[in-house]
């Protein structure tokens, strides 16, 4: 049964994904981006469904201010299910942790309020969370037996130590905590309205749904940008230090858009967290498989040890046995997500170079 969709951060790498499997099967969807050419450039990727009344947009500039969804959520027929994805995540264009906590959090608050107000005929939110808000950060990394994370668990980060710290990270940790946190705080207190199933993905990397917009690596998401500057920019040789690996949990950007939709439309997933998590993906993995998708260019990836490509044993994992259960999600292999992406960042790289 088709269904009317209200997504924000539709233009986002993760949206854009989201965006296509509602499409695809079969639902109406408003996509909800911050200006006029963000919604043009949508238009152009979907265009075969902008061009019927299946995909319509709204701007909202800022999505924090008071009202900001109000008139997003004005629809005939009206929603019935509301997808939150959109919250900032480009390390570049942040100057204080405010610009990590306030948005986050307000925006995950004004669209619930909005809902509220509006939108009466809202079923069901599906909100992007992050393990981000499932991780103790300040734990160990290995441990024996190693940990593993469950819908149970919740990063400790309090707001206050958010507010001050210098890490930027732990900044953008503790924003999806409070953001989810508040979600689930207000569906709590109004439990006549919509429900909600949050969404809890690790890194996320993969190919990006339409790489032709890109005209240069500079315009490339966080995740993906990490990926072409560590292993992949030109400035590279195979002696290249081998960075070392962050978050070492992944998923795949295709899997985890899959998962939003289907915990919009399996009536058991209201009231659940669902840890989306494809396994362990380390750097020296990664520099890998680039460089047997991309033979010709194995001079400029770094080659580490190549033998050495599994994290230490006893390093922490996430269980998405919930999601596989409740939800039926399965998961691509890392092959397959690298191995998408690398021709897409080859091809991109090569536009830079022309313009």
């Amino acid at each position: 049964m088709a269904r009317r969709v209200l997504l924000t951060g539709a233009n986002g790498f993760i949206g854009q994904h989201i965006l296509a499997f509602f499409l695809d099967a079969g639902h109406s969807v408003r996509s909800v981006v911050r200006s006029q050419a963000k919604a043009d450039q949508l238009a152009k990727t979907f265009s075969e469904f902008a061009s019927s009344s299946q995909l319509d947009f709204s701007i909202v500039p800022d999505m924090t201010s008071p009202g900001a969804f109000d008139q997003a959520l004005e629809s005939e027929p009206p929603f019935e299910w509301v997808v939150h994805t959109a919250s900032p995540f480009n390390y570049s264009k942040v100057t204080s942790n405010h610009d990590f906590l306030d948005p986050a959090v307000k925006g995950t608050t004004e669209i619930l309020q909005a809902i509220k107000r509006n939108a009466p005929s809202v079923k069901r939110l599906v909100l992007t969370s992050s393990m981000a808000a499932v991780i103790d950060f300040a734990a160990p990394k290995s441990t024996h037996p190693a940990k593993v994370y469950t819908e149970a668990d919740w990063n400790p980060t309090s707001w206050e130590t958010a507010l001050v710290t210098e890490n930027k990270n732990l900044a953008y940790q503790a924003s999806k905590k409070y953001a989810e946190k508040a979600a689930w705080d207000f569906v709590a207190a109004n439990p006549d309205g919509f429900d909600l199933a949050v969404i809890n993905p690790p890194m996320v990397f993969g190919p990006l749904y339409d790489a032709a917009q890109f005209s240069s690596p500079a315009e490339l998401n966080q995740s993906t940008s990490n990926i072409y500057n560590a292993l992949l920019n030109p400035a590279l040789s195979a002696d290249s230090p081998m960075p070392p690996t962050g978050l070492h949990l992944y998923v795949d950007v295709r899997d985890v858009a899959r998962a939003h939709l289907l915990a919009a439309a399996t009536p058991a997933a209201g009231g659940k967290r669902f840890i989306a998590c494809g396994g362990q993906l380390s750097f020296q993995r990664i520099a890998n498989l680039l460089r047997a998708s991309l033979p010709a260019l194995s001079g400029r990836i770094p080659r580490g040890t190549p033998e050495e490509a599994t994290m230490p044993e006893g390093s922490f994992e996430a269980s998405s046995e919930l999601a596989r259960t409740v939800l039926g999600l399965d998961f691509r292999s890392a092959e397959d997500t690298i191995g998408d992406l690398a021709t897409q960042l080859v091809d991109i790289e090569s536009r830079g170079a022309l313009s």
